[in-house]
């Protein structure tokens, strides 16, 4: 289990919008160093469904050969075919990852529970090995799809050796706060603003996206959860609400590149792959305008 913050990293594109490994390395490298316990390749925020399967393998292998620990690395893998989900989960596997985070197949909408457990039990037999570790991704806002509390009770309870945790990105507290009640579930939250309670109730901290960002900020919050330094971990949790709550306006992705492009002086982080677009520079500099008040300059 990794315990702290879990960065979702950004994926970086070239002009003709080609993955950039190089720069992509040297984002990860930074993150750790600026206190992330772990990496969440291939989700959300780094454009996954956007992605090829070669480019996410090769841009993994290319994360490890330069010098971070697989223990350190859940990447994503949940597409809506079968086949693609169980290649991708495989190579995780055999490179050393610490787990797998999947969605369940999300094309097909309103199907009952059987269904998806079927999916997660063919999954797991197709790759037939202990050392999966599957992190299912709870996103219905986004996938259109969830994963009720009966569903991952009966996965965990069914393989507990494979299905070891959930990140929830349902924004929904209540519903992690049951997810946290299912015995020997590993909960991350999918963004920074309930993670004091989390920790309180047994978590090990967050995945969000706002590492990209906030990495040091959120890192510290996280290690006054677990030092139990309650009263400060609380003034630290009100401030990474502000910043977090300062990118609900905008479109998370092009926000965070257009910042990164800006503090890093390479453009390159600007470009995304549609159906994205970035957002306009006058949106650009009130967001750093309001970051600044916090202590965050671009």
């Amino acid at each position: 289990m990794i315990k702290g913050l879990i960065a979702p990293l950004l994926s970086p594109f070239n002009d003709d919008l080609s993955f950039n490994k190089s720069l992509y390395s040297e984002l990860a490298k930074e993150l750790i160093n600026n206190g992330c316990a772990g990496l969440a390749p291939f989700g959300t925020t780094g454009e996954a469904l956007s992605l090829t399967l070669s480019e996410r393998m090769s841009a993994l292998e290319e994360l490890i050969k330069s010098g971070i620990n697989p223990k350190m690395i859940i990447p994503g893998t949940g597409l809506c075919n079968l086949e693609d989900t169980t290649v991708l989960s495989k190579h995780a596997v055999e490179l050393g990852c610490a787990g797998v985070m999947t969605l369940p197949p999300f094309y097909f909408k309103g199907l009952g529970d059987e269904g998806y457990f079927d999916y997660f039990e063919r999954l797991i037999a197709n790759i037939n090995d202990n050392e999966l570790k599957i992190y299912l991704y709870h996103i219905p806002q986004v996938s259109g799809v969830g994963l009720s509390i009966d569903l991952v009770t009966k996965l965990r309870t069914t393989y507990p050796e494979n299905v070891v945790g959930i990140k929830d990105s349902s924004g929904d507290w209540e519903n992690t706060k049951k997810l946290l009640q299912i015995n020997g579930l590993i909960v991350y939250p999918g963004a920074e603003l309930s993670v004091l309670e989390s920790i309180r109730l047994g978590g090990p901290g967050c995945i969000s996206a706002t590492a990209n960002i906030n990495s040091a900020e959120i890192s510290k919050l996280i290690d006054l959860c677990h030092d139990g330094e309650w009263e400060a971990a609380g003034s630290a949790q009100k401030n990474v609400n502000a910043v977090r709550m300062l990118f609900q306006d905008y479109a998370p992705i092009p926000a965070q590149k257009a910042l990164l492009a800006k503090r890093k002086n390479e453009p390159l982080w600007n470009n995304l792959r549609p159906p994205l677009i970035a957002i306009e520079h006058n949106q650009r500099k009130v967001l750093e305008d309001n970051l600044a008040g916090y202590g965050l300059f671009f």
